[in-house]
């Protein structure tokens, strides 16, 4: 089906009735929901399995004396947590099972292979079967109950961190704190389920096998040849009605005239249907190469544009790095990327994001929009693409993945200005940081992809389960 010209409902009708784009909310159908009229939905979005996960409850039997207790009633305390768990994350198809020594937990991580990951709760002590999972191979959210599980989960805990394992521990008495880091294994299943489609003319293979070897993502590639015959097919009509629509909501058009909209309308359309037919979760182009070389007559800027306002992630010059992080922190948040080439002023404490591809619905497509400009891309002052004027005094997370190298960077900040210069990048949002740090720390290239809300935590928890070294940029080394 490569449009749903007869569903009932618009894809953004649909996402207001369910709710969310959230990789909480995982719909349950296999196929892309797209647009019917207006044109607002075209984008392909595709629905993810739910994970499964080993619950193993690490304890001995209830007659060794011995934390938390003598006589304790485990198998009461499991009832209640695994009741506790499936409630708040309905999402995950947990697999329950106990582990009193290393052997059973030996036997556990045997029949667990096709296991996305295991929660070891520890609500005992002394078992040697946390030391068993956090060395699977396979992520691990590792869970002291308090009082109960504590000394065998700082001892393992150490272990894991030094050895650099896949392993998150939680160690609190807010159960929601456990909830958030079991519910990462969502993600971890919706990237191993998703394809990107990278629209370059150059070999790709070893950075596919990278994609794929550490997140189970798949990349299909396609060339400029094959995009130009899916520009050709689109359709003249409906790529105007796209490019009336985004000049009626902006708040002005600067450079581009209407037919250079339009031509940016047919980019989207021939985006949008060969990420269908690709079944592709992520589209990202060597838009700079093609462009320049005139092997593309018009830049992807509004495609991405919109596919990211509608809860797709559309990502700039053929980035596999940014393309992997923006797709991952979409499934975490529910929120659209903003891939930048940063700038740094230490006099002010700023960085600034600077790039002509951003959204204008930075707190997800249920968001408030915030006002756009339509401008030329700014290198060149050619085509056309987007001046956002992002919401300011809102926490950011900028973050940015080097797949081949396993490692993570990251730093906060708060949005402070939409900085209005005519040099370089069309969109250039300034947050308040560490900007020297940041300029002492600087690693892995240009890019960054920043995210609105602080998620921190979250991501930091994610790299460690995909075994990611991190680096935050804006703190001390």
């Amino acid at each position: 089906m490569s449009r749903c010209a007869h569903c009932p409902l618009t894809r953004r009708q649909f996402l207001r009735a369910t709710g969310a784009i959230a990789v909480w909310t995982l719909l349950p159908a296999a196929e892309p929901v797209f647009a019917g009229a207006p044109p607002e939905s075209r984008t392909p979005i595709f629905a993810k399995s739910k994970p499964r996960v080993t619950l193993l409850f690490s304890h001995v039997p209830p007659e060794y004396p011995t934390w938390p207790s003598v006589g304790y009633d485990y198998e009461g305390r499991k009832r209640e947590l695994t009741a506790k768990l499936q409630e708040a994350c309905p999402n995950i198809l947990f697999t329950v099972r106990t582990a009193h020594n290393t052997q059973q937990a030996e036997a556990v991580v045997k029949e667990s292979e096709n296991a996305d990951g295991f929660v070891c709760y520890n609500i005992g002590i002394w078992t040697g079967a946390p030391n068993v999972l956090v060395r699977s191979g396979k992520p691990v959210v590792m869970v002291d109950d308090l009082f109960a599980g504590s000394g065998e989960t700082l001892i393992i805990a150490g272990v894991a961190n030094r050895e650099k394992l896949p392993v998150v521990t939680v160690s609190s008495s807010r159960f929601e704190d456990v909830v958030e880091a079991v519910r990462l294994f969502e993600v971890i299943r919706a990237m191993k389920e998703s394809t990107i489609l990278d629209i370059a003319d150059y070999d790709i293979t070893a950075w596919a096998g990278g994609v794929n070897s550490l997140f189970g993502t798949k990349v299909v590639k396609m060339g400029s040849e094959e995009l130009a015959s899916y520009y050709s097919r689109a359709d003249e009509a409906e790529a105007a009605r796209w490019a009336d629509l985004w000049i009626k909501q902006a708040k002005k058009v600067v450079e581009p005239s209407r037919e250079e909209i339009i031509k940016s309308g047919k980019m989207y359309l021939a985006l949008a249907q060969a990420a269908a037919d690709k079944r592709a979760d992520a589209v990202t182009m060597d838009c700079l190469g093609m462009f320049y070389s005139g092997r593309v007559t018009a830049y992807p800027c509004l495609s991405h544009f919109q596919m990211n306002n509608d809860g797709g992630t559309g990502v700039c010059e053929a980035d596999l790095n940014s393309t992997c992080t923006q797709l991952m922190m979409r499934y975490l948040t529910g929120r659209p990327g903003y891939v930048s080439d940063p700038v740094i002023d230490t006099s002010r404490g700023w960085i600034i994001y600077a790039h002509c591809v951003a959204s204008n619905r930075v707190f997800g497509p249920q968001g408030k929009a915030n006002p756009y400009i339509i401008r030329s891309h700014a290198e060149d002052a050619k085509g056309a693409s987007v001046q956002s004027l992002m919401p300011i005094g809102e926490t950011v997370t900028t973050l940015e993945i080097d797949v081949m190298g396993k490692r993570m960077v990251i730093h906060t900040g708060k949005t402070v200005a939409n900085v209005d210069d005519p040099k370089a990048c069309r969109t250039k949002l300034a947050a308040k940081t560490d900007a020297q740090n940041i300029l002492n720390e600087w690693d892995m290239g240009w890019h960054r992809v920043t995210v609105y809300g602080d998620w921190r935590r979250q991501a930091i928890n994610l790299a460690r389960l995909y075994g990611l070294t991190v680096n935050e940029e804006d703190k001390p080394g």
